[in-house]
């Protein structure tokens, strides 16, 4: 039996967020046996986590309180009906054990009437490790 190709990984530029051109993923491809998955393309292990976020979407003065479905080292999902636009700029702020996490993030997944991932971009202060000490926290 033969295995459908896979293409090589490419490197991938949010064009809002250029600061992640070094992060690759594979590119979306359409395989020859749709019963093969597509390779995960998560560079963090990801984690079926409820986390109270607030994003502020560059030029908006209005938050949107939501909660996370998934959350992981670099990046989340959240559900939202009215989803954001591919590469829109966001401010996100995680509330972790009630201390506010604030990230720079980029949307890099639209699913229309379901929701957005977002990739996490830049951390402020102590932020990355604060959510490291958090998902570690899960897993033991």
């Amino acid at each position: 039996m033969r295995t459908p190709p896979v293409k090589p990984q490419v490197p991938y530029t949010c064009l809002v967020c250029p600061k992640k051109d070094s992060i690759t993923l594979l590119e979306n491809t359409i395989l020859a046996n749709p019963a093969v998955p597509e390779p995960d393309r998560r560079l963090h292990a990801r984690y079926t986590v409820q986390v109270v976020i607030e994003i502020r979407q560059t030029g908006s003065d209005a938050p949107m309180r939501l909660e996370t479905t998934n959350l992981s080292l670099g990046g989340c999902y959240i559900q939202l009906i009215m989803a954001l636009s591919l590469g829109a700029r966001v401010q996100v702020t995680l509330w972790l054990g009630g201390y506010p996490v604030v990230i720079q993030g980029c949307v890099v997944t639209r699913h229309p009437q379901f929701g957005n991932g977002i990739m996490f971009v830049d951390f402020e202060g102590e932020g990355e490790q604060l959510l490291k000490r958090y998902l570690h926290a899960l897993i033991t």
